[in-house]
C-alpha cells in the first residue's frame, strides 16, 4: 500500500497567494512607447493544487483577479494597444493564466482572436 506524501509549507504558501504579489519586473514597462509582448503570460498555481477541490482553487483564482487589475493599472502606461484576457480551464487549475498581448515585432498576430468564443449577455 502506497502512502500518499503529505505537503508541508502548505499554511505559508497559501498565506503568501494571499498577501504576496508580483512586481511585473520581469516586464519591460520602463519605454512605454518600445515595449511589447507576444502572448506574454503567467499561471498561479503551479503545482496543480487547485485540482483537488474549489477550496484549493479559489485562492488561486483570487490571485490570478487580483493580478489582472494589477496589470491592466500597468498596462494603461503602454504607448499602444493591448489586450489582456485570463483562460480558466474546467479541470486543470494549473493551466489557469493571465495574458497580456501587443503588436510585436515577433508576428502578426494582434489582435489574437480566440476561436469559438461566444458573447453572451445578461
Amino acid at each position: 500500500m502506497s502512502r500518499l506524501k503529505k505537503q508541508r509549507g502548505l499554511r505559508r504558501y497559501y498565506k503568501n497567494l494571499k498577501v504576496k504579489n508580483s512586481n511585473w519586473s520581469g516586464l519591460n514597462f520602463d519605454d512605454p512607447e518600445q515595449a511589447w509582448f507576444d502572448l506574454w503570460h503567467t499561471h498561479f498555481d503551479w503545482r496543480g493544487y487547485g485540482n483537488d477541490s474549489f477550496k484549493k482553487r479559489k485562492p488561486h483564482l483570487d490571485k490570478l483577479s487580483r493580478h489582472f487589475d494589477l496589470l491592466e493599472e500597468k498596462a494603461k502606461s503602454l504607448q499602444t494597444d493591448y489586450q489582456i484576457w485570463a483562460t480558466l480551464m474546467d479541470f486543470d487549475s494549473y493551466h489557469d493564466a493571465l495574458f497580456l498581448h501587443t503588436p510585436n515585432p515577433n508576428c502578426n498576430n494582434f489582435p489574437w482572436v480566440i476561436e469559438d468564443l461566444s458573447k453572451t449577455r445578461n
